[in-house]
């Protein structure tokens, strides 16, 4: 079953409609919801959620329980290639969101009254920001014991403890007593194959997990991290990056250099800590304070 939601018109009154996609099976079970495009310009979720819809619907046994699927969330965004919407709004800082709100916070409005009391689980599918890659990882709030057991069946590279960000998706499912996964992979505007190929394979790993699907890839090796932070530029100039995302690291270990345009300053960056890299800049003209490698660790 389709249902589309009206939003709102573009200013040439063109109406905007929220498309959603529901796939049962016969017998009752979990509803679990699988979204992407929260952020118009997170590409690589909007492909992964249209991927598993497509083998549903290509014949992939759905075992028991419906699915909820809405591939993208923030048109608006995604027609702009912007994060936000067009008044510079984050939806996922809008929740719970109004009914007589900005657009970023009536959409909200719609997900905190129609979506998320109809599920019991869902998976919310990210990428790092413009120039920024993240490595395959779960973000989980590890106090939340139900969501830890999912992101563990969800079987990914990285479950990164991330706390509950007021506001936002997740937080305002967890108040609601429903548990939603926040899966980080690639960068927007910029297809990730790999990125894209974890995120079904693990989706997968989660519904066989709640008896939903038959078969499922083999999980991976997963790392818990318990926590995160970024190393920032002391320094302007280019940056060249020594290490790539998915490589374990020692304190002390030269991540990158940065250089001046002329070839006569060179500084090093170094690890501070053992840890995993787990998100990395990809822009090579940074300047001081800029985030440049992502570590988690264990």
């Amino acid at each position: 079953m389709n249902i589309e939601i009206a939003i709102a018109k573009l200013p040439t009154h063109t109406l905007i409609d929220l498309p959603i996609f529901i796939r049962s099976s016969k017998e009752p079970g979990p509803v679990v919801l699988i979204s992407g495009g929260v952020h118009g310009d997170e590409i690589n979720g909007v492909v992964t959620a249209k991927r598993i819809m497509e083998e549903m619907d290509e014949g992939l046994e759905l075992l028991k329980g419906t699915l909820i699927f809405i591939p993208l969330v923030n048109i608006y965004g995604f027609l702009s290639n912007s994060r936000t919407f067009p008044d510079g709004r984050d939806l996922n800082r809008s929740f719970p969101g109004s009914k007589k709100g900005s657009l970023a916070s009536s959409i909200a409005f719609i997900l905190s009254n129609e979506i998320i009391p109809q599920i019991d689980y869902g998976i919310d599918f990210h990428t790092g920001g413009r120039m920024l890659t993240n490595f395959p990882q779960i973000r989980v709030d590890y106090k939340d014991k139900v969501a830890m057991d999912l992101a563990k069946a969800f079987g990914t590279h990285f479950v990164v403890n991330s706390k509950y960000i007021e506001k936002s998706f997740r937080k305002t499912a967890y108040k609601a007593k429903k548990h939603i996964l926040v899966y980080e992979g690639g960068e927007s505007m910029r297809l990730d194959e790999y990125a894209i190929e974890e995120a079904v394979n693990g989706s997968k790993r989660l519904l066989k997990s709640l008896g939903m699907l038959a078969e499922a890839p083999d999980p991976l090796e997963t790392i818990l991290l318990k926590e995160s932070n970024w190393v920032r530029a002391k320094a302007s100039g280019i940056f060249n990056a020594s290490v790539k995302v998915g490589e374990s690291v020692k304190k002390g270990q030269i991540l990158a250099r940065i250089s001046d345009p002329y070839g006569q300053v060179k500084i090093p960056v170094k690890a501070p800590t053992n840890g995993h890299i787990i998100g990395i800049n990809n822009l090579p003209v940074i300047n001081t304070g800029d985030a440049l490698v992502h570590i988690g660790k264990e």
